[in-house]
């Protein structure tokens, strides 16, 4: 549904809709477009209406190409894979010149065969990131069935009521049925580089252009200011910017510009420069060492590198035979060279790569920037919002407070959407007299009354609610199927306060005569929103704030903020200043100045219930987690205690860290650099948050050496997204432009599922090492394998290799591949959130990984020479022959033998190697530290990952045919089928098991000690967690020094008890 491509735009006009209507919808007043459209102005299209408009109009997308292209994946794989390809074609050209018609074939068929594997795999992992690209294209809020819905901007069809506001990107051409200070930028399609405002009740001429078209939103343009509300009459290529579609597919330069001097002229070395560049860049991107992510490019230097090592080999080769000529030893260089290519290390990365974004979409995060997903994994500082991330963004009004009356208290309701339930309660007491008890039980304060009855000779309370109503851009209402509330969640949950006194803003706009003039939309900066509303009647006498209500008002404010509930106040005055011409704006600061305070209003937003678990997994991983908020200190201190940000027990923070915990961003602001690098520690939260501290806690935490991810979802908080190392955008209530500066996006706005992205950035960076060390340690193993042959020697005086060139491909390409594949998609290791941050400064390649290639590599090279000189010496006649890298004869009868041994052994030990992978420190069959089947648990491991399962089976599979089918075997790959020799195999796979479980256990002794030594006797998680706000913890640490830098400065580690456990 929703492929069908658009029609042809030859007979399209201008500003009609998809299905042309009478005359182009800026032609029309906006509820003749609505008509004609089938639209509803008040609940929207319905789930079933939107489908079928869907299926008949198409998806809303241009037409940007055929997509994924195989011709082009074909040339980019023979491309990216060209130091290895490069390396089989000569080893190719060399076999076919030296006669070796059979080493040359297969080599011939392994070219084949890498890139047709890596074309299939990158074109499954284009078509996979091509649909991830979608689901992180730009949403919108359309109105369905009454409830204000994120929709995929793809799926919006024309008859949608769309809601627009600051910082969106507009989904289609859109008719505005209301427009309030709202202005877009339009450069993109007709040049003006000042934006544009809006009126939604004009209409022109059919033959006005789009520059003019006052009343209509263009796809593509960006809001810039106000908010509005309109009908879709076009969408796809039928939009203004469809017609111009093919002007914005400009492609990127493929060469460096010419420096020039001022008057425009070049000196020749200046052209030679540019060529010298654009030459470097070619050769780059060819050998994949500046394209990709910084792990691919880092692969790729690897495999240049090896490519180094691989002539260096075949160089030790020939000068250990006198260089001879003979065809013998130009193969046997060949082998050597070609044992240290790791084939498939681009490709599995590729594939990785790909299942882990489409992995982490099931977990409720869509990756822009694959960059991202190695920095996950380093992450040691989350930076979120409150409000909808680490609670639920269900608002509910619970308290108000007018000062000349008294406390208006709000019960337990099911639907925070009907204010029909839940009764309303009224006590003389102010808040601060009615203790701090949480209102989220039900529980009131005072007598439970009829809203008539408390409205009665109450003009003080008559005004607080008209603030309430009109200050206020949401919308509440009751359908057929119930109450419907839709616009930011505070903003709902002051307009059902309202509205169980009957005092809801659409009534009083209709009936009561009020009539906006101006709107000034909330402000982070000035944390203030205001409207301008003409009526003729009048208020009551104000008070003069004086230094007594004041505090009183601030005692209050604190008792309210103090219970969990987000506190608003109310204000208003009555303008006496001129109105404003046409066209012209009102001062804000006139307008929002000398305001009459009408009394506070407090709401309820409760933390998800996943939240406070996720803070603790966050600790128990070393991620230090800080809330960024715009609330109120007290509001923000108490949510934080709850969810487990800061520590319940603050009786133990040392006095000079008491006011570090929880700042304000006027506190934090006033600080230098230098004296927040003074800081013991930065705080865990900060209130009255503005874009800016946002920044400047980046920063802070990038001197500290920290590895921070920020949330955020307004357009100002593009700056610090930008600035983090990783940045979070909200799908549901972040703005396009959020999502554009952002890494992720989270498509549940929920902070557990930051925690999802981190776990899967964890175990994505380990399948990379897991696969990277198999590889690597079995070319290591070839390598000393046949160097170290080289002094077996035959009569001749010509090495005799141990492993011939065919078996040497076969492990690279089928013993290690696939189950290297396997890795990339194993599951997370149970420990893997109980672990400090990675380090992406030592990268995958960590001092732990350095050794063990080496020792795997070792290991495995020891014992496939032991194998080989068993049956050669041991249990043979130690006759090497002549010829015997050539040709079978009865007289290598003895050696053919001994290389199929050692053969056999090379590829158990890779496949073997690939199951103790799984986990890179546990012992194979104790890899579930809980688990009670102690016999029989490394079955179920085994089988878990049935990839890697069937790629091992199949590994033990095909050793057979190559050893028992004839020609294969004494032709293809240069060996004899074994009888007796299977006893020595086994015993090598035996002692290999034993070699390699021995190495997981020392390291399980050296990595126990090492944290008992750095953590020591740790009573619980919170005290170590929070240990350096602890007073102990700062007597002796006498502040923070900034010059001291650690990979994981903020983030706490785990416990050594924890340690003791996993190991």
């Amino acid at each position: 549904m929703g492929n069908k491509k658009q029609e042809s735009n030859e007979s399209h006009v201008s500003g009609q809709s998809n299905k042309p209507i009478s005359l182009p919808a800026h032609a029309l007043p906006h509820n003749a477009v609505a008509d004609e459209l089938g639209a509803d102005v008040q609940d929207g299209l319905t789930a079933a209406d939107a489908s079928s408009r869907l299926e008949e109009y198409g998806r809303n997308e241009l037409d940007d190409g055929p997509g994924v292209q195989p011709a082009k994946i074909l040339v980019r794989q023979i491309a990216n894979a060209m130091m290895l390809v490069s390396v089989l074609i000569m080893a190719m050209a060399v076999s076919f010149g030296i006669g070796s018609y059979i080493e040359g074939g297969v080599i011939s068929a392994v070219i084949v065969l890498n890139i047709v594997v890596g074309f299939m795999q990158e074109f499954n992992a284009e078509k996979t990131m091509d649909s991830l690209r979608s689901l992180s294209s730009p949403t919108a809020v359309a109105i369905r069935s009454g409830n204000a819905e994120t929709v995929p901007t793809a799926e919006i069809v024309p008859g949608d009521m769309v809601e627009l506001k600051t910082g969106d990107t507009v989904p289609a051409d859109i008719r505005l049925l209301e427009a309030v200070n709202f202005e877009t930028d339009e450069a993109l399609l007709t040049g003006e580089s000042l934006p544009v405002q809006k009126d939604a009740e004009a209409t022109f001429d059919p033959d006005t252009g789009p520059g003019d078209r006052l009343n209509v939103a263009f796809s593509s343009s960006t809001i810039t200011k106000g908010r509005a509300r309109g009908i879709v009459f076009a969408t796809g290529m039928k939009t203004e910017i469809g017609s111009i579609a093919a002007a914005l597919r400009a492609t990127g330069k493929r060469y460096r510009p010419v420096k020039r001097k001022p008057d425009g002229s070049a000196g020749a070395h200046r052209y030679a420069e540019a060529w010298g560049l654009t030459a470097g860049d070619f050769v780059g991107h060819f050998l994949g060492v500046n394209v990709g992510t910084p792990l691919q490019r880092k692969l790729s230097k690897l495999a240049i590198l090896l490519f180094g090592v691989a002539v260096v080999c075949a160089i030790i080769v020939l000068a250990a035979n006198g260089f001879s000529n003979n065809s013998e030893v130009i193969i046997y260089a060949v082998a050597t060279g070609l044992s240290m290519i790791p084939a498939c290390l681009v490709v599995v990365l590729t594939i990785t790569m790909a299942a882990g974004t489409k992995r982490m979409v099931q977990r409720h995060v869509i990756v822009r920037k694959l960059d991202s997903l190695e920095a996950l994994g380093a992450v040691t500082d989350i930076c979120s919002d409150k409000t909808g991330t680490l609670t639920q963004g269900k608002m509910v009004a619970k308290r108000a407070w007018l000062p000349s009356r008294g406390t208006y208290s709000v019960g337990t309701s099911t639907n925070p959407f009907d204010p029909t339930q839940g009764d309303l309660s009224y006590s003389e007491s102010p808040p601060v007299a009615l203790g701090v008890k949480n209102e989220e039980d039900g529980d009131q304060e005072g007598d439970v009354m009829p809203y008539e009855e408390l409205l009665k000779d109450n003009s003080h309370l008559q005004d607080y609610l008209n603030v309430a109503s009109l200050a206020n851009l949401a919308n509440v209402h009751e359908s057929g199927d119930g109450w419907k509330g839709r616009g930011d969640p505070t903003e709902v949950a002051i307009q059902v306060f309202v509205s169980r006194f009957n005092c809801n803003r659409e009534r009083l706009t209709r009936e009561e005569s009020w009539g906006q003039v101006a709107e000034f939309p909330f402000d982070s900066d000035v944390k203030k929103m205001s409207v301008m509303f003409e009526n003729r009647a009048t208020g009551s006498e104000p008070t003069v704030m004086n230094a007594e209500y004041r505090d009183q008002v601030l005692q209050n404010m604190e008792a309210l903020a103090a219970q969990g509930l987000r506190v608003l106040a109310l204000a208003s005055k009555v303008y006496q200043g001129e109105k404003v011409a046409s066209g012209e704006e009102y001062d804000r600061n006139v307008i929002e100045s000398d305001l009459t305070f009408h009394g506070l209003i407090g709401l309820y937003d409760p933390p998800r219930v996943e939240t406070a678990g996720a803070v603790k997994e966050c600790h128990q991983a070393g991620v230090a987690v800080h809330m960024l908020t715009g609330d109120h200190p007290g509001t923000a201190k108490a949510i934080a205690a709850q969810v487990g940000i800061i520590p319940r027990n603050t009786q133990a923070i040392a006095k000079d860290v008491a006011d570090t915990i929880v700042m304000t961003a006027g506190s934090f602001d006033k600080l230098s650099d230098e004296d927040i690098d003074r800081l013991p520690a930065l705080p865990l939260v900060i209130a009255r948050c503005s874009p800016n501290t946002k920044v400047r806690m980046v920063e802070a935490l990038h001197r500290r050496g920290a590895f921070a991810a920020m949330t955020g979802d307004g357009v100002n908080d593009s700056p610090s997204l930008k600035r983090a190392d990783v940045g979070i955008a909200m799908g549901q209530a972040g703005s396009d432009v959020a999502k554009d500066a952002s890494d992720i996006v989270l498509t549940d706005d929920n902070f557990a599922s930051i925690l999802n992205a981190i776990e899967e950035g964890r175990r994505m960076f380990d399948n990379i090492q897991k696969f990277v060390l198999h590889l690597l340690s079995e070319n290591i193993a070839q390598a000393c394998t046949l160097l170290i042959g080289l002094a077996f020697k035959d009569e001749s005086g010509l090495s005799v290799f141990p492993l011939a060139p065919v078996e040497i491909l076969w492990v690279i390409m089928i013993t290690s591949g696939m189950p290297d594949m396997g890795l990339g998609v194993e599951r997370a290791a149970p420990d893997i959130m109980a672990r400090p941050p990675q380090s992406l400064k030592t990268g995958i390649f960590t001092k732990e990984i350095m050794v063990d290639i080496l020792v795997y590599g070792f290991w495995m090279a020891a014992l496939c020479l032991s194998a080989f000189s068993l049956v050669l010496f041991g249990f043979g006649d130690g006759d090497l022959g002549a010829g015997c890298n050539d040709s079978y004869s009865d007289r290598c009868d003895t050696v053919f033998r001994a290389r199929a041994t050692t053969f056999v052994c090379l590829t158990w030990f890779a496949l073997f190697l690939a199951w103790e992978m799984v986990n890179m420190r546990r012992s194979f069959f104790r890899m579930q530290p809980g688990s009670k089947k102690y016999l029989t648990q490394w079955m179920y491991d085994v089988w878990e990952n049935q990839f890697l399962f069937w790629a091992v089976m199949a590994g033990f599979i095909t050793i057979f045919p190559t050893l028992y089918i004839p020609v294969i075997n004494h032709v293809v790959f240069k060996h004899e089928g074994i009888s007796w020799e299977w006893g020595i195999v086994f015993v090598e796979a035996t002692l290999f098991f034993a070699g390699v479980e021995a190495w997981k256990w020392v390291k399980r002794i050296y990595f126990r000690r090492q944290a008992r030594k750095g953590l020591g006797k740790v009573a619980d998680l919170e005290s170590k967690v929070f240990e350096k706000y602890m007073a102990e913890g700062f007597e002796a640490s006498g502040g923070a020094d900034p010059e001291k830098k650690t990979d994981v400065d903020e983030g706490p580690v785990r416990a050594a008890e924890d340690f003791n456990k996993e190991f």
